[in-house]
């Protein structure tokens, strides 16, 4: 079963920096890029390290991970590049009345 969770509002997100939510058990990436919105796991499959943290690639729609250079697509969760050969999550997200909400398992 799944549920919505308003995590922030869209002005509190700045374009490409990216912002890490706890909600219950999940560590979630939100990044911003201009008025388009993206939810991704935050932990770097490769290394238990933020995804958060890293660098936003907004023409290639990816997070780059600080520690050893991973990037991730933001809408698909896959490894980009090396060395992460896992994908992260993906997570629904919309923005409602200037809100952002998650969906989340």
């Amino acid at each position: 079963m799944t549920h919505l969770q308003r995590l922030c509002s869209l002005d509190d997100l700045k374009s490409l920096e990216p912002q890490r939510f706890d909600v219950d058990k999940h560590r979630i990436c939100v990044v911003r890029i201009d008025d388009d919105v993206y939810a991704i796991g935050d932990t770097c499959s490769h290394a238990e390290v933020s995804l958060s943290e890293g660098e936003v690639d907004p023409e290639a729609k990816q997070v780059e991970c600080w520690k050893h250079g991973s990037s991730f697509s933001l809408v698909t969760g896959e490894p980009d590049s090396l060395p992460a050969t896992q994908p992260v999550a993906v997570y629904d997200v919309k923005v409602v009345d200037r809100d952002v909400v998650v969906e989340v398992p």
